[in-house]
């Protein structure tokens, strides 16, 4: 049952975080609250800290969205989810009418709200949000680890739209969180996985998790991966480095009729060389977060173990912590994910 006050973590600009104790929100016809157990720290919110992005979530806004929790209490109206069920939250929420929610691509909304940024997010004791972004996970599964399915849902859905198949090579440029958890969904899907970073720290921890490495500020990569592959190159390359070097990269390690998928958020324009998409007929596909099947995919794959997660979740923090959380963060060379435990057991 809920309580009458509840911990919320606000973002306050500047770099600060306050933990305060608020009203307990109570979901209205439509809605589900959700106890939060774990939220991850993701990119987004690391831009967030950075005051990136104030102009869009202000300065009373609580952040979050890669969570884990429990059903606490459902709204009016609400079917097939109930209280004590344990559960994720994909947090989009669309529009309904613009052109491409009509067409069936609500993940991709004119007007998609993230919740988390648009909205208040996760990093609280209790979060509202709309029944229709919930789904519910198996009763054994670890909450700690299941804060890993959202951004495990993105990676589903990166694999998803390359049409990877069995046997293909690839390359999986940038070896963070999301390049890492790529590099294990097209494992699961048969790829032979190679994985382009120049941190050591992350190097050692694709290398723990079985995956071939190069440094490409060591070695050249496209002679490299030329080498693996008998001169072919890789038949899908995923972009996540967001970064210059990593576009140049790109399209000089594809094979011919190679798919690239553009998985990083470029904050600048960056240059690319459309003569390799004319002379070795590539495809560049975009990606943007995932949708209901790239979830349920990847509620499968960390339940059933093909997400190393105890690897990847490299710390934990209490809620009550998130400041010095963020700050650690900002300043580790080794962190892959950092989870705040907001609350409830793993």
């Amino acid at each position: 049952m809920t309580t009458e006050t509840i911990t919320a973590a606000y973002y306050r600009g500047e770099k600060r975080f306050t933990v305060e104790q608020v009203a307990t929100p109570t979901p209205g016809p439509g809605e589900v609250a959700i106890r939060t157990a774990f939220c991850g720290i993701c990119g987004t919110d690391m831009h967030v800290y950075h005051g990136n992005m104030d102009a869009r979530v202000g300065f009373e806004r609580i952040i979050g969205h890669e969570m884990s929790g429990v059903i606490d209490a459902v709204g009016e109206g609400v079917t097939g989810l109930a209280p004590g069920q344990k559960a994720v939250v994909r947090p989009l929420d669309h529009c309904g009418k613009c052109p491409a929610c009509e067409a069936g691509h609500q993940h991709v909304c004119h007007k998609l709200k993230f919740l988390g940024l648009d909205t208040d997010g996760a990093m609280q004791d209790v979060w509202v949000i709309p029944a229709h972004t919930v789904h519910v996970l198996p009763d054994d599964m670890r909450l700690d680890h299941a804060a890993l399915i959202e951004p495990v849902a993105v990676a589903c859905h990166d694999v998803r739209l390359s049409g990877l198949k069995p046997g293909e090579d690839v390359v999986v440029i940038g070896g963070g969180p999301i390049g890492v958890l790529v590099a294990m969904v097209a494992r699961e899907a048969g790829g032979n996985v190679v994985i382009s970073e120049v941190n050591p720290h992350r190097l050692a921890i694709a290398k723990t998790l079985g995956f071939d490495t190069v440094n490409p500020a060591e070695v050249d990569l496209a002679e490299t991966i030329n080498a693996r592959t008998g001169g072919k190159a890789a038949d899908v390359v995923f972009e996540v480095s967001g970064t210059q070097p990593g576009v140049d990269a790109m399209t000089a390690v594809a094979a011919t009729k190679a798919r690239i998928v553009m998985v990083a958020i470029h904050a600048q324009k960056p240059a690319i060389d459309l003569f390799q998409f004319f002379w070795r007929e590539l495809q560049l596909i975009g990606a943007r977060v995932y949708e209901g099947e790239d979830y349920e995919k990847a509620i499968a794959l960390v339940a059933g173990g093909a997400i190393d997660a105890d690897t990847v979740i490299t710390d934990v923090s209490p809620l009550a912590d998130i400041q010095a959380a963020f700050e650690a963060l900002d300043r580790s060379p080794t962190a892959l994910k950092s989870l705040i435990k907001v609350g409830g057991e793993a």
